[in-house]
């Protein structure tokens, strides 16, 4: 059953009470109710009029034996009484089942619903864990949302699925779908559900093969995200930096040894050396319209966490994507990663981050930088290291340093407190 706030008669006024506040778009509607109500009585009464002599068992029917003002008054109440009643069970009959273990009245959620659809455009650029992790924080406050999400995966499910089928590897946005799907539903897990067993179909993920179907249906990787989306009813977007199978490339610096370059985001943080820069293989693939539309209306672009370089900067790559950060008024933020990329970040602190960034798309790009404080007394994961918060002032770069990691895992993003740190810009 619907777990309701309250309790008594209290309960229920507070909970009527919750109907009447603005921002529901419902008032309009039960004035509309309330004043058609009225002319159809009125209509009623003026045909009964148009029948007299009525039989007499109607002026006991009509209370004509009662003072005319008493009598407006008793049908009045009775009118208003019984049209609230009518409304209230009929709201609990049709919406009770959509509601079942929520702790949240429908009124409630009606109100939600409409915040979060005049909430804030922004826009989040990466790929990975971390991007899932910011928009399930953040659609707690805007339904504006758009992920941007890498095309360069070529490992685990979405890289076999991306050689056998030839589309676009589906990992990345799933996970964003997921993040951005209206509740943890069963549809949500199903989504996420990845298979294990010695068949074919090890390793992969039902969300892969749903949205490398779709995509077989619908004729384009773009419409089956849509149509994913739809299933799954995601507070937002999900879309592509491109749409061109892009390859990922690296040239790397051994520990000992001639630089070499490696093919392919999979393989490069298993190289064993120093990233010296990576780039897209076609080397100027073309921005996906909808991406950069999405870039210029946005009031806030957030760029991470994430992979550096494999899963921040192929999206950064794409010339168009990194023409429309500079073209767009909104705020640009960095989100620099709590702790190191053993393969990839070795090493490194947000110093370095923002050095990497700044030699492949140059400097001037974020308006803030959001960093973690590591906790005292707390040890990362072996082989990686708390990414120091310190960098060296830049002109326009504005530094926020904030606890954004989880409590129970300090090394991941915390959802809620990296959104709240997020929307506490737009309030500066």
């Amino acid at each position: 059953m619907v777990k309701r706030k309250g309790g008594g008669r209290r309960g229920v006024l507070l909970r009527l009470g919750r109907w009447m506040e603005p921002g529901l778009h419902i008032k309009r509607w039960l004035l509309l109710l309330g004043g058609g109500t009225l002319f159809l009585s009125l209509g009623m009464a003026a045909w009964l009029r148009s029948l007299y002599p009525l039989p007499r068992y109607f002026y006991w029917l009509t209370l004509q034996f009662v003072p005319r003002p008493l009598r407006a008054v008793l049908f009045l109440l009775i009118g208003v009484g019984s049209v609230a009643l009518a409304v209230w069970k009929l709201n609990r009959s049709l919406l009770e089942p959509l509601l079942e273990d929520r702790r949240e009245t429908y009124p409630q959620l009606l109100y939600d619903y409409r915040r979060r659809g005049r909430g804030p455009a922004i826009v989040v650029i990466g790929g990975g864990h971390g991007q899932s992790a910011l928009l399930r924080g953040l659609k707690a406050y805007t339904a504006n949302l758009t992920a941007i999400v890498t095309v360069a995966d070529d490992g685990g499910s979405s890289g076999r699925l991306r050689e056998e089928l030839g589309i676009l590897p589906p990992g990345d946005f799933r996970n964003c779908i997921a993040a951005l799907s209206d509740d943890e539903s069963m549809m949500t897990r199903l989504f996420q559900y990845r298979f294990r067993s010695r068949a074919e179909l090890n390793g992969h993920s039902f969300g892969n093969l749903f949205i490398s179907a779709m995509a077989g249906v619908t004729g384009s990787f773009e419409a089956a995200l849509e149509e994913s989306s739809r299933v799954l009813a995601v507070r937002g977007r999900v879309l592509p930096s491109t749409l061109e199978a892009v390859t990922l490339v690296a040239d790397v610096q051994p520990l000992d040894g001639r630089p070499r370059r490696i093919y392919g985001e999979s393989r490069i943080p298993r190289s064993g050396g120093r990233i010296l820069r990576v780039m897209l293989e076609p080397e100027h693939p073309r921005a996906y319209p909808g991406a950069v539309q999405a870039i210029l209306g946005a009031e806030m672009i957030v760029i991470g966490p994430g992979s550096l370089y494999t899963s921040l900067l192929p999206n950064l790559l794409v010339p168009e994507i990194a023409q429309a950060l500079r073209a767009t008024k909104a705020r640009r933020v960095y989100v620099c990663n709590v702790v190191t990329q053993p393969g990839e970040t070795d090493g490194y602190r947000a110093e370095e981050h923002l050095q990497a960034l700044e030699q492949h798309v140059g400097t001037g790009l974020f308006t803030h930088l959001l960093v973690n404080l590591p906790p005292a007394g707390t040890e990362p994961p072996e082989g990686s290291e708390w990414v120091e918060p310190e960098v060296l002032p830049r002109a326009g770069l504005t530094v926020i340093p904030a606890q954004l990691g989880d409590a129970g895992d300090p090394w991941q993003h915390d959802s809620r407190r990296l959104a709240e740190a997020v929307m506490a810009l737009l309030r500066r």
